[in-house]
């Protein structure tokens, strides 16, 4: 029966409904809440450098390390510890020179540290970041010719990067470079070399986005030249985004991923309505390091600043969720 408000409430009638009705204690918020963050869902990005005992803070990703390959054996064992399922490598190398040579390196520093990882967290999913753009000397993700990254050439250098990657025992390739044929190169080159049950984690539609900043001062990445508009997507664009996703998943990507991932809802969602496969997106540096920075100025609370934004992201859709918010989610969930 509707109840008629009097005549100071001018509003009409009042609803029978009353949503409010679920949210006024704790314990009814959990058991009607539409998304819950699970520690499963995360994956841990990490930078590994050549050196000894090194575990240097960056500057501009509080919380975040440059790590040598012994510190990162033991920070793959405290994620593992957290129930964190994964860790994402990316390297940086001793010397870079023209065609990115320490990325396809047997001895190279990410080989180095997913052997070290795999010593330490036997259980630990390793992912190994494939790009060149951390080993090349110009900073740019492929092979140069007339001043220009030559998509064709830069293919067999992604290839014989993901074997040797494999071959040192990552258990998911994730190429980052946004060459064109990429997946395919790469999945036939891992076949060929009898590594077919080896995934591929695409990064599908990765774009040319301000908020790399803080990981370019990270990895040490940042061109010399130019930018990466002509490989990476159009901020402007969704609808190329899902054609990026499908040409992976034709060639053979295992799991997708929209990067960034906040400002890039929308392409989480409609890639979420359009296809069954994983979706990985990536909560990149800046997102993580506005954060940071707000919290540290009294701006924001940081632990609830971060979980809102990390819910939205798998609200939006996404699978896994890339953060270097992983282990303070770890934490935060045991605290309760």
């Amino acid at each position: 029966m509707a109840i008629k408000l009097d005549a100071a409430n001018r509003t009409g009638v009042f609803p029978i409904r009353r949503p409010r009705r679920v949210r006024g204690r704790e314990a009814l918020r959990r058991m009607v809440r539409e998304t819950t963050l699970e520690i499963s869902d995360f994956v841990y990005p990490a930078f590994v450098c050549h050196g000894r005992g090194v575990r240097a803070e960056i500057e501009a990703m509080p919380g975040v390390y440059h790590l040598s390959v012994d510190r990162l054996a033991e920070e793959a064992a405290a994620v593992a510890g957290d129930g964190i399922p994964a860790m994402l490598v990316f390297g940086l190398p001793e010397a870079k020179d023209e065609l990115g040579s320490e990325a396809y390196d047997d001895e190279g520093i990410v080989q180095e540290a997913v052997r070290a990882i795999k010593d330490a967290a036997p259980d630990l999913i390793v992912i190994t970041d494939l790009c060149l753009c951390e080993y090349t000397s110009h900073g740019h993700c492929g092979v140069i010719r007339n001043g220009g990254v030559d998509n064709d050439a830069t293919l067999p250098l992604l290839a014989r990067t993901a074997i040797s990657q494999a071959r040192a025992g990552a258990d998911v390739i994730a190429p980052s470079d946004m060459m064109d044929g990429r997946v395919g190169a790469i999945r036939q080159a891992l076949d060929e070399q009898g590594f077919v049950e080896t995934p591929i984690m695409a990064y599908s539609a990765k774009y040319a986005s301000a908020f790399y900043g803080p990981f370019r001062e990270a990895a040490d990445s940042a061109p010399q030249f130019g930018d990466r508009r002509g490989y990476q997507m159009d901020p402007a664009n969704a609808r190329e985004a899902i054609e990026e996703i499908a040409l992976d998943l034709a060639e053979g990507a295992d799991i997708v991923m929209v990067k960034p991932a906040l400002l890039y809802l929308d392409v989480i969602r409609q890639a979420r309505n359009r296809f069954n496969q994983p979706i990985a997106a990536y909560n990149v540096s800046g997102e993580y390091s506005m954060i940071k920075a707000a919290a540290q100025n009294g701006w924001l609370n940081e632990r609830q600043a971060a979980l809102e934004a990390l819910t939205a992201i798998k609200r939006a859709g996404a699978d896994i969720i890339i953060s270097y918010f992983a282990r303070d989610v770890a934490r935060w969930l045991r605290e309760g």
